[in-house]
């Protein structure tokens, strides 16, 4: 499939640990397109989530065509919703005993303060949670991998924060806790089960407790602290 140079590590907790060198890639096009699932998942998200306000288009895409859908906050759900669409219309490349994870989806969940718009969006620090989505959404068809729950991925390599101003500079995928519970998984037809991850945004104390202790413990520091899965820059740093 695609080139890419794997590493493999254990960490503390015994979970693989995979390093991935970054390399040029070939413009390779958009692969498939599942209509069923793009209309299926539009209910799904109005279902749980609430009415779809706006779609952030991609217009130029590689291996799979990545769109942003947008619910803006409510007395009930006070912050914005971010879901992307297209990184389930490629299987990803799963070990064997996990096809039924094959298909994913992500979201995230900003203050109800944040700039949603297109303006807002040219400054990178409003636009990074959609562009770092983008990355991960990409990933795992980019470097033939997968990605689920627990899994963790740094940003850049040295690692670095996402923008100035926060030292948060990993990502951690998680089920959505402050939505309904229905919302993380998605059956579109008997082959095919869609799960939609939170990105949550961690420090590098986070990512490297997880690492040795397992992501049990992790999520047990985040109740501990009050953490939840809503985005704030200068958030309590729970491992340090």
């Amino acid at each position: 499939m695609w080139p890419f140079k794997k590493k493999k590590k254990v960490s503390g907790s015994g979970a693989p640990v995979y390093e991935y060198e970054s390399q040029e890639t070939k413009f390779g096009g958009v692969r498939e397109y599942d209509f069923e699932a793009k209309e299926k998942f539009e209910q799904h998200i109005e279902t749980y989530i609430g009415k779809l306000n706006a779609v952030f288009h991609e217009i130029v895409s590689n291996l799979v065509h990545i769109d942003v859908y947008h619910v803006a906050p409510t007395p009930e759900k006070p912050f914005h919703t971010l879901v992307t669409h297209g990184m389930s219309d490629l299987a990803m490349n799963v070990p064997q005993g996990a096809e039924d994870w094959r298909f994913a989806e992500l979201v995230c969940f900003l203050p109800e303060e944040y700039d949603i718009s297109d303006e807002g969006f040219n400054d990178e620090r409003n636009y990074w949670p959609i562009g770092n989505m983008k990355f991960l959404a990409r990933f795992p068809h980019e470097y033939n991998t997968w990605l689920a729950y627990g899994h963790t991925l740094q940003n850049g390599n040295p690692i670095q924060p996402f923008i100035g101003g926060t030292q948060l500079c990993a990502s951690l995928l998680i089920p959505p806790t402050i939505v309904d519970g229905k919302f993380f998984s998605l059956k579109v037809r008997n082959d095919k089960n869609i799960f939609i991850y939170n990105v949550m945004p961690i420090y590098k104390e986070e990512m490297d407790y997880k690492m040795e202790n397992g992501i049990d413990k992790l999520c047990n520091r985040f109740d501990l602290y009050g953490v939840n899965d809503i985005y704030h820059l200068n958030r309590v740093n729970t491992c340090k």
